[in-house]
C-alpha cells in the first residue's frame, strides 16, 4: 500500500472510529444451543396460525423450530429445499475486481482491493459452511453470521466468519434483527456495523419474517401430514382382512366371549382354533372398490411444495403427459431464472456485509469494493458463449478482455512457463477466411450481372 493511502486510511479510521467493528466473537456457543423444541408434533391449524402470528410480533423461537422440524419430517420438502439451495452453493465462487463490473473505476486500486479480499477469503476455513448457512434464508427469509475481527500487524483484519444459530435470532420493537447472547438472553444485542452478515433474500415490506418459502410451505406441509395420518389409520384398520365369526343361537355367553377373544388375537399371524359350530370368514379389504383419496392428496401437496420452491414440477414429478421437449425447456428456463436470482441476492449480501468492510478497513472509504460472483455457466451455455466470442472477436473485431473470457468459459489462464495446447495457426486461418471472402464477393458480383 502506498504511503499516501496509509495516511488517508489512518485519518479516516480515527475520524470514523465508531464504525470500527468489535474484535473477537460476540455470539459464543452455549450449552442450551443443543436443546430443541418440537412444535410440529401434533400441529393443528390453530396452533400454526398462532405460531405465525407470534413470529410477526417478533417472537420467532417457535417458528424457527417449526421450520427446522418441517424439513426433518417431510422427505419431499427436504428434497426440493436442498435442490434449491444446492443449485447455488454447489457452484464455484470467485471475487471479481470492481473494474470488471463498474465503469470509471481506478483499475490499480480495484485490482489491489480484489487481491487483498481473495487473500482474506483464502484464510477463512469455514467460508463455504457459512455460505451454506446463509442459503437457509431462502426458506426462513433471514440468516445471520458474525464477522470475527482481530488486530494483525497493527491493522484490523477479518480472520473468521461464524454462522449464528437460528434460535439466537430475535427482533426488536421496530422489527430490526437482534442476536441473543449470554449477557442478553431476552432482548438480544444490536447488530453493530461491519460486524454481522444479514441475508434476507425475500425482502418484503413490513416484518422480515413475513417472507420466506417455509412460511408459504407451512399450510401444504400441514395438509399433507393430516392426509398421511389418515392414510396410516386407514391402512391399519382396512388394510387387514376383516375377520367375521358366526356362532349358533344356543351359544352361551362364555362361548361368545371366548370367540371374541380368539378374533382379537387373530392378528397378522392369522392363526387360531375354533369349534366346528363356528363359521369363520376373512373378507379382503377394499376388494372391488376405488383406492383411498389420501395418496392423491399427498401428491397434490407435493406439487404445491415443488412449485413454491422450484417454480416447476417436471424435474421432480415427471409424468407421461409432461414428457415433451417444449415443456421441459420451459421448466428448465424457470429453474435457471430462480437460480440466477438467488445468486444475485447472495452476491449482494456478501459484497455489502463482508467485502465492503474488509476493503474499507484496509484501503479507506473510497476504495472500490470487489464483487462476489458464482460461476453458473453450464456446458451448453459455454458452447453458445464460445460461438458468440468467435463472432465478436473475429468478425466484429471487438476488444474482449482475455481474463473475462477465461472466467466466463471456465478455462483457467495458463501460468508462466506452463505447457499450452497447440491450436490452429492464425495465419493459415486468416488466409482461408480471406479466400472465402474473395470468393463470396465474386459470386455476389456475378449475381448482380
Amino acid at each position: 500500500m502506498r504511503l499516501t493511502r496509509r495516511i488517508i486510511n489512518a485519518v479516516w479510521r480515527g475520524s470514523e472510529g465508531m464504525h470500527r467493528p468489535r474484535p473477537g466473537q460476540v455470539v459464543q456457543p452455549l450449552a442450551l444451543d443443543r436443546w430443541r423444541d418440537y412444535p410440529a408434533d401434533g400441529l393443528t391449524p390453530s396452533q400454526l396460525a398462532a405460531i405465525l402470528r407470534a413470529a410477526d410480533e417478533g417472537a420467532v423461537e417457535q417458528v424457527m423450530a417449526l421450520f427446522e422440524q418441517m424439513e426433518e419430517k417431510d422427505a419431499h420438502l427436504h428434497s426440493v429445499a436442498n435442490t434449491r439451495r444446492l443449485a447455488v452453493t454447489g457452484l464455484p465462487w470467485q471475487v471479481v475486481s470492481a473494474v470488471e463490473v463498474q465503469a470509471g473505476v481506478d483499475r490499480a486500486a480495484a485490482d489491489e482491493a480484489a487481491a487483498y479480499a481473495r487473500e482474506v477469503f483464502a484464510g477463512i476455513e469455514r467460508l463455504d459452511e457459512v455460505l451454506q448457512h446463509l442459503s437457509l434464508a431462502i426458506g426462513r427469509n433471514i440468516a445471520l453470521a458474525e464477522n470475527v475481527w482481530d488486530v494483525r500487524g497493527g491493522e484490523l483484519t477479518l480472520v473468521d466468519v461464524v454462522p449464528i444459530p437460528f434460535e439466537r435470532v430475535t427482533f426488536g420493537e421496530r422489527g430490526e434483527p437482534r442476536v441473543l447472547t449470554a449477557d442478553e438472553t431476552t432482548r438480544g444485542v444490536e447488530l453493530g456495523p461491519n460486524k454481522f452478515i444479514v441475508h434476507t433474500p425475500h425482502a418484503v415490506s413490513g416484518h422480515p419474517m413475513r417472507g420466506g418459502l417455509l412460511r408459504v410451505s407451512a399450510l401444504a406441509y400441514l395438509g399433507k401430514h393430516f392426509a398421511m395420518k389418515d392414510w396410516m389409520v386407514f391402512a391399519e384398520v382396512f388394510g387387514m382382512p376383516l375377520r367375521i365369526a358366526r356362532y349358533e343361537p344356543a351359544a352361551t355367553p362364555e362361548e361368545k366371549r371366548e370367540l371374541l377373544t380368539m378374533l382379537q388375537s387373530l392378528g397378522t399371524d392369522a392363526a387360531g382354533i375354533f369349534s366346528k359350530a363356528v363359521e369363520l370368514q376373512l373378507l379382503e379389504a377394499g376388494q372391488g372398490k376405488a383406492p383411498p383419496p389420501y395418496e392423491n392428496m399427498c401428491d397434490f401437496f407435493n406439487r404445491e411444495l415443488s412449485k413454491a420452491w422450484l417454480g416447476e414440477t417436471l424435474t421432480v414429478e415427471a409424468t407421461l403427459k409432461q414428457q415433451s421437449g417444449a415443456i421441459a425447456a420451459i421448466h428448465d428456463d424457470v429453474r435457471k431464472e430462480i437460480r440466477r436470482d438467488d445468486i444475485v441476492k447472495e452476491g449482494r449480501t456478501i459484497r455489502r456485509d463482508v467485502l465492503g468492510p474488509v476493503t474499507r478497513m484496509q484501503f479507506g472509504p473510497q476504495a472500490p469494493v470487489p464483487f462476489f460472483r458464482r460461476q453458473f455457466t453450464d456446458p451448453g451455455d459455454r458452447q453458445e458463449l464460445a460461438n458468440l466470442l468467435n463472432v465478436a472477436v473475429n468478425d466484429l473485431r471487438m476488444r474482449v478482455p482475455a481474463r473475462w473470457a477465461h472466467d466466463a468459459l471456465g478455462v483457467p489462464a495458463a501460468g508462466e512457463g506452463e505447457a499450452l495446447l497447440a491450436g490452429r495457426e492464425s495465419g493459415a486461418d486468416g488466409e482461408v477466411l480471406k479466400r472465402v471472402l474473395i470468393q463470396d464477393k465474386k459470386v455476389s458480383a456475378g449475381l448482380r450481372r
